[in-house]
């Protein structure tokens, strides 16, 4: 019974995420993928390219919203915020690739590192 449940709040949570969280998501998954280190600014700025956002409050409250749901780590490391996706996240991003829910979109950041 509490499998079930759990399962289905996994469902309804990653339902409930917008583009914008899948693009973090995947991201955030690539730069781990390539080695390379993925943070807020980053985020903002691929964001922005794609016309989502324009403020970097709104990236960062993206950020923080999937890390709420443990779906990405967020670590203080020299002057930057970088993030990490979790397993969860991991599972999460899984998920809406599977089920077609959003399409993955370059990132300006890992184009250019590349």
């Amino acid at each position: 019974m509490e499998r079930d449940f759990e399962h289905k709040l996994f469902r309804e949570q990653v339902g409930g995420l917008l583009e914008a969280h899948f693009l973090i998501l995947y991201w955030a998954a690539l730069a781990e993928d390539r080695k390379r280190r993925y943070n807020i600014t980053n985020c903002f700025d691929d964001l922005k390219a794609q016309t989502i956002t324009r403020t970097k409050q709104t990236a960062t409250a993206l950020v923080e919203a999937l890390q709420a749901l443990r779906f990405l780590d967020i670590r203080d490391e020299g002057n930057r915020k970088n993030v990490y996706i979790t397993p969860y996240g991991a599972k999460a991003l899984e998920s809406m690739i599977l089920n077609q829910t959003y399409s993955p979109q370059k990132s300006q950041f890992l184009e250019v590192q590349s």
